[in-house]
């Protein structure tokens, strides 16, 4: 028999209507949906944090709190982007502690906790601090296609992470790619060498996600990621109701399916009274040509979108071509936020202007080592390109972090707002919009912005935080990219 955890509270409006389900809409279905009988609901993370304090100006912690004290008998999960936590950004090892004993204490029991580029070392503080304080570290695995993600990269890559105790090892294909057969081998071969559950995550973006599940469960799968319709399917998780249907009886959840479908009623009642506008076709049609150019839709229209800019749209078919060639150069990196906006970028420019002889500073970044170990070696002679007389560092990217919480805190202070430590956190992760929430909440008619202390400005990567910002503020499908593929 395989657990559900259900996805409909954050990943399932993440990638159908852009984070923007708001609490008040929540509060009606807690107490049912508690009574499913899920393993987990996840609820929290990913991208809810930075679209709550932005758009729906509502505090994330209190959001968590009063899941929480609706949600008596189901965990709490949370998606954490390693050491980024729920950013765009590396922060200092004093944030990350701090912020994932707020999340435990606030109310989350299961952190999904993943890297990018699957770097062990960008994972390490955060799962022992989840250990410390008692919490369940579900250990993630960006799944992605290149000739260095094979079945034996992925076992290595579970055994480091078994080694820091992880308590269940997950499958995170945020892209929607595995298909049924790898499905299979994969679990099988974790299954084999290692003894500890395994989940898949998976989204229906190209129409596999049902056949995947499927062959999960008859491998041993002994979790799988799920969202009740009509936020589920498309860019979201299966359908549960479509899942548990699927399977034969004997292997079904043991979960209340009329319940489900009371739940679902309500979902439709309110999307279509209330967010109406967010809903978009392309985000519920499978697009099969991801398995193609392994491109995620939000990519593909960012990339559409600079090149409008520019007036080369005529330049699609080769940027397209270069998108591939520009990652082998780089490593093979997963395309997931900020990965995929870097590079989109730089194959957009080296479409038109020849490539590399214009190298964005996120490239010159990566190549140096500030994001963490690509999964393959870069070669020389692109390193020289990039780099030029600049060496790579070989550390973990937040050593070279000085701490910002004693700072943030001081600023948070001098600004007026009330220092709880939930509001410290928030000002360090987004200082300029948490601001702004502060604000509109604490009636600060004398705050215009952040004066964040210089030394810590030096070490926010602005050019970083300006692509997160423009991709999570623009509209439309360019919106996609951090919203449905950042996970």
């Amino acid at each position: 028999m395989v657990e559900v955890f259900d996805t409909t509270l954050r990943d399932g409006h993440q990638s159908l209507i852009a984070t923007r389900f708001k609490l008040e809409d929540m509060i009606p279905i807690l107490e049912k949906i508690d009574k499913v009988g899920f393993y987990g609901l996840e609820v929290w993370g990913g991208a809810t944090f930075d679209v709550c304090l932005r758009f729906l100006r509502e505090d994330p912690w209190e959001r968590l709190r009063i899941i929480r004290e609706n949600v008596k008998r189901t965990k709490l999960l949370m998606l954490l982007r390693g050491q980024n936590l729920v950013g765009y950004r590396h922060y200092s090892d004093d944030v990350v502690v701090k912020f994932i004993e707020l999340a435990y204490r606030n109310g989350i029991d299961i952190f999904r906790v993943f890297d990018a580029l699957n770097d062990v070392r960008n994972l390490e503080l955060s799962i022992k601090t989840i250990k410390k304080i008692g919490g369940i570290v579900r250990g993630e695995m960006c799944y992605t296609i290149s000739p260095v993600h094979t079945i034996d990269y992925y076992i290595k890559l579970a055994e480091e992470l078994v080694s820091l105790e992880v308590d269940i090892i997950s499958i995170k294909d945020m892209a929607g790619i595995i298909d049924p057969i790898t499905t299979y081998n994969l679990i099988t071969e974790i299954k084999k060498n290692f003894k500890i559950p395994v989940c898949l995550h998976s989204h229906n973006t190209a129409g596999l996600a049902v056949a995947s599940y499927l062959k999960a469960v008859e491998a041993g799968v002994d979790y799988i990621d799920t969202a009740i319709t009509p936020l589920a399917f498309g860019t979201s998780q299966p359908g549960i109701e479509t899942i548990y249907y699927a399977l034969p009886v004997d292997k079904r959840p043991r979960i209340n399916i009329n319940i489900v479908f009371e739940i679902s009623s309500y979902l439709n009642k309110v999307l279509f009274s209330k967010y109406r506008d967010l809903l978009k076709i392309e985000t519920f049609i499978p697009d099969v040509n991801v398995l193609i150019h392994q491109i995620p839709g939000g990519m593909m229209s960012n990339l559409i979108a600079q090149l409008r800019e520019l007036g080369a749209e005529d330049k699609l078919r080769e940027v397209l071509q270069e998108v591939p060639r520009v990652r082998a150069d780089l490593g093979y990196p997963p395309l997931v936020t900020p990965l995929s906006q870097i590079v989109g970028t730089q194959s957009v420019f080296n479409v038109i202007a020849g490539r590399y002889r214009v190298v964005i500073k996120e490239v010159k970044d990566y190549v140096k080592g500030l994001y963490g170990k690509p999964p393959a070696p870069i070669s020389e002679d692109i390193k020289k390109i990039i780099l030029g007389d600049e060496k790579e560092i070989n550390t973990r990217p937040a050593d070279l972090l000085e701490s910002e919480l004693i700072k943030c805190e001081e600023e948070v202070k001098k600004l007026g707002i009330p220092s709880t430590p939930e509001n410290i956190v928030s000002y360090c992760l987004f200082p300029n919009v948490a601001l702004e929430f502060f604000r509109e909440r604490y009636r600060l008619n004398n705050v215009s912005e952040s004066k964040v202390d210089d030394s810590v400005k030096k070490q926010i990567d602005e050019k970083k935080d300006d692509i997160a910002k423009r991709d999570i503020e623009s509209s439309g499908d360019d919106e996609d990219i951090l919203l449905n593929y950042a996970q």
